[in-house]
């Protein structure tokens, strides 16, 4: 794969030659709309340059037999003679002759050797909504590396995009309005129209899954069709507030599928973000250790607060089996986010996360890339930032992880045993 700025540059220069105006003398409407056409084309040719040859993204992660042993819980030589006497199929060879892996491989040794870390059947799955009313927190980052720091410890993740804006669903390979149209999202199953149309294959939401290129990813993609949710769904609670219980009908149709659901809500408090408040019995709050951050994120309680109290009045009682507050988009290199952060600390506690999502150079360019540091198989820039950055989402995957399996019964004894609880 070509790096960030071979990429950019190549997308500027096609830019350059293209019969595009050079000079824009429209103003108004045909101005905007000039300015849209501009920008969807650059995102398409950036993603064409990406994830060439076809323009579809696949997953080029490769472990190493060291790596693959400590993922499923055998030492190197277990697998190896695994593979000797046909328990496992032979692996992949690189060209010095070594034995590596793929994420499929692994989770096929996690299932022969008993070591997939699912929940039991009487165990509930976790629908984590990463919510905040304010954008610019990293709502989406935090998503989708939470989804794939689940996946690649072998767990059975959903996710789905509530937010028009699609950041989720293009960081998992989708232009969302390119790709997708209405009936590819939650739209028609929020709005009625499934039932108003009589479309049986509509009626639960599987029609709206679909497989990423990570082996045990589903995704329910996003695109500004949801913008029209929000009103129509506005218009049908104000007759009938049980309309706010359709999007948890819809996970409920789903649920059993998966060991953990992660929501990416619109940031802000609309129709569909008090749906996903509804039907989550998680939250994970995004909060940037800033003055003015802090203080959106105080008026974020007492909205959410609010809210809740509005929603038990119609009978929509929300039951949380925790709630973090995690800080996001942290600068190590400004002592007043450091002040802050202790702040927080102090503030919320045993409720925030002990680990943190920094910002991160390794961060901003996979993310130029419509990609994540954790599908990187090599750093775009020095070596040091790169595991840095792994480090950190890692350690907020873990407590994540942590908190999912507390609420799992059938998980108990082996975090006692781990000296975990």
């Amino acid at each position: 794969m070509a790096t960030t700025d071979e990429n950019m540059e190549q997308v500027l220069s096609d830019e350059t030659n293209s019969d595009f105006e050079s000079v824009n003398t429209n103003t108004g409407l045909t101005a905007i709309k000039q300015i849209e056409e501009r920008s969807y084309a650059i995102i398409e040719r950036l993603r064409t340059q990406v994830f060439a040859p076809d323009s579809t993204k696949t997953l080029n992660l490769r472990f190493t037999a060291a790596d693959a042993g400590k993922m499923v819980g055998r030492t190197p030589q277990h697998i190896r003679l695994s593979e000797k006497n046909g328990k496992l199929p032979s692996p992949d060879t690189d060209d010095f002759g070594r034995r590596n892996y793929t994420l499929d491989q692994v989770n096929h040794m996690r299932d022969v050797f008993g070591t997939l870390p699912y929940r039991a059947e009487t165990d509930e799955p976790i629908i984590m909504a990463v919510s905040s009313f304010k954008g610019g927190v990293g709502k989406s980052t935090i998503t989708t590396h939470i989804a794939q720091d689940f996946a690649l410890k072998g767990y059975r993740v959903g996710v789905i995009d509530c937010d028009p804006q699609g950041s989720t669903t293009l960081m998992f390979g989708l232009n969302p309005d390119y790709d997708l149209d209405r009936l590819d999202t939650i739209y028609p199953f929020l709005s009625g129209e499934v039932s108003d149309n009589n479309l049986d294959e509509y009626n639960t939401l599987h029609y709206a899954l679909r497989q990423t290129y990570w082996p045990n990813i589903q995704l329910i993609p996003a695109n500004l069709f949801l913008y029209n949710a929000e009103y129509e769904l506005a218009a049908q609670a104000r007759e009938d507030a049980q309309h706010l219980y359709r999007l948890k009908e819809g996970i409920d149709s789903i649920k059993d599928q998966f060991d953990i659901i992660l929501i990416d809500p619109p940031p802000a408090l609309g129709m569909i973000s008090l749906s996903v408040l509804n039907c989550a019995n998680a939250l994970l709050i995004p909060v940037p250790p800033s003055n003015v951050d802090f203080s959106s994120t105080a008026h974020f309680f007492t909205m959410l607060s609010d809210t809740l109290s509005l929603l038990e009045e119609r009978g929509m009682s929300a039951d949380y089996k925790f709630v973090k507050v995690l800080v996001s988009r942290k600068d190590e290199r400004k002592q007043s986010q450091k002040d802050i952060s202790e702040m927080m600390r102090i503030v919320y506690g045993a409720d925030m996360l002990n680990a943190q999502m920094k910002d991160s150079a390794e961060v901003d360019n996979a993310a130029t890339n419509f990609m994540t540091v954790l599908e990187q198989s090599a750093p775009t820039g020095s070596r040091g930032t790169y595991k840095r950055a792994r480090a950190f989402i890692q350690a907020v995957g873990n407590e994540i992880e942590l908190e999912v399996r507390k609420t799992w019964p059938s998980h108990h004894e082996a975090l006692k045993n781990d000296g975990l609880i």
